[in-house]
């Protein structure tokens, strides 16, 4: 049985599904590629038994159908520095190897039974969906994942929540000091549903999805989602649970009112935050007129810091301490120019804003104080 196909078309596919693959495995199979070769269209997937990815490509020609499974490791190796050139497999399921011609020379490989490789899970029939331009979902994911927790007593936290409403869908992720809250306007359901989307799968679609067109088709049910992108399907198990109701924490007032450049206070913060001590990572956020102070400091080493840069502020004079790596992350998963920073007092919680807000969304970051001693 023969196939041949584009090196450079084949690489790509498999670097991306080597994603899922984990590097140890409880089934040996795990750690290989299935191969289904139908109508002259290769399909191609990848499993660690929780996310399962899949994705196909046109065949040059074909002899048949027949599927078969290969090692991951040996198979990337071996193609990933073709330049374009056909390639063909030879495989003998006899035998149970593979060989594989290029330009220049061969090279075979083991093949092990396809039917060892495990069944995904599907969606059931009454599946709920919903349907997301390909840049919007990307933007989301990659605005939240930061703030995701690794907690194992509170599983829920450990991924991103996608909360549908009749107002809006609402993509959030908190790990319990920080919190993302993310809102598209433009999609909406009149029956709400929601679901948390675990963090490796989540990882898997920042880097597949891009900014291209299209749409992407997210279909859930209590257990797993699909997504269907472009020329690729992934499906996922869920987090079950109850996920917090995020938006009780979010101040709905929070009076005090700092504009600041973004970068420069970011930089700012890099600067000052290595002062801080090691264990509790608190930076004082200090702000009086137009001057905005940042301070940090670590007595055991005798180590201080401090920073000071202009801003726009109204509100009373005010101290806040807040966890400098922690702000560090809000401040670089941001894109605008200026960011706003609401405050109330030293024990709630500030916000962080983008000054100018992305089309048809609302972004607003959260973080929790912390305690410092005047």
């Amino acid at each position: 049985m023969r196939f041949t196909l584009s090196s450079t078309a084949l690489s790509s596919k498999l670097v991306a599904l080597s994603r899922v693959i984990n590097s140890k495995n409880a089934l040996p199979i795990l750690g290989d590629f299935l191969f289904e070769i139908e109508n002259n269209v290769l399909h191609l997937t990848a499993s660690d038994s929780e996310n399962v990815m899949k994705t196909q490509l046109e065949l040059t020609e074909s002899d048949g159908n027949f599927r078969f499974a290969i090692g991951n490791h040996d198979l990337l190796e071996a193609v990933k520095g073709f330049s374009e050139q056909p390639i063909t497999f030879d495989v003998d399921l006899e035998q149970n190897l593979v060989k594989i011609t290029y330009q220049n020379g061969l090279f075979s490989l083991p093949v092990d039974n396809a039917d060892e490789f495990p069944v995904a899970q599907p969606v059931s029939d009454f599946a709920k969906s919903i349907v997301l331009p390909n840049a919007i979902l990307a933007e989301n994911i990659n605005r939240s994942i930061f703030a995701t927790a690794q907690d194992e007593l509170r599983p829920v936290m450990n991924g991103i929540y996608f909360d549908l409403t009749p107002d809006h869908l609402a993509v959030v992720a908190s790990d319990g000091h920080k919190l993302v809250r993310n809102k598209i306007f433009t999609i909406k359901s009149e029956e709400p549903s929601a679901f948390i989307l675990p963090k490796k799968p989540a990882n898997l679609l920042k880097n597949l999805l891009g900014k291209d067109g299209g749409d992407v088709t997210i279909r859930f049910d209590e257990r797993n989602a699909e997504v269907n992108y472009g020329d690729g399907v992934l499906l996922c198990r869920l987090i079950e649970g109850r996920y917090p109701n995020y938006n009780s924490v979010i101040p709905q007032n929070n009076p005090n009112e700092v504009r600041l450049d973004r970068l420069s206070l970011l930089a700012a913060l890099r600067r000052v935050q290595p002062f801080a001590n090691d264990s509790s990572n608190l930076v004082r956020f200090h702000v009086e007129g137009s001057t905005f102070q940042l301070d940090a400091e670590d007595y055991d080493f005798s180590k201080t810091a401090t920073e000071r840069m202009t801003c726009e502020y109204n509100g009373t004079p005010m101290s806040i301490g807040f966890k400098g790596n922690a702000f560090i992350e809000i401040l670089g998963n941001i894109e605008c120019s200026d960011v706003i920073i609401q405050l109330a007092d030293s024990s709630r919680a500030g916000l962080v804003l983008p000054s100018e807000q992305p089309e048809n969304q609302e972004v607003v970051m959260l973080m929790m104080p912390m305690l410092i001693n005047d």
